[in-house]
């Protein structure tokens, strides 16, 4: 399945247009991974934690948006938007929305 930001795809026309597909991820960061991203906020640097933390709730999003657009008969997706939001008590968790519109090309 083929998966994109813009709204066409270069050499492959839309043949149907089949709606809007969406998927949340919510995943939680737990306190000892707030512990060791305090620590490298102290010291400076990147925080690893956290971006293995948001690229597993994209991927996730991404992955459950692939299987509402192959359940609707699509073989692609087009249009993708990603939203990342924290939620819960003192924004405890991570949120992404994914939304694209389902195509076959």
């Amino acid at each position: 399945m083929i998966l994109t930001t813009t709204n066409t795809i270069e050499g492959r026309p839309i043949q149907r247009y089949l709606g809007v597909v969406s998927a949340e991820a919510i995943i939680g960061a737990n306190v000892f991974k707030d512990i060791f991203a305090g620590l490298r906020d102290i010291v400076g640097g990147r925080s690893g934690t956290y971006e293995r933390v948001i690229a597993e709730a994209r991927n996730n999003a991404m992955q459950e948006l692939q299987a509402h657009a192959a359940q609707l008969g699509a073989n692609a997706v087009v249009a993708i938007d990603l939203d990342f939001e924290t939620v819960g008590a003192g924004g405890s968790m991570l949120m992404v929305v994914a939304t694209g519109t389902a195509v076959v090309v």
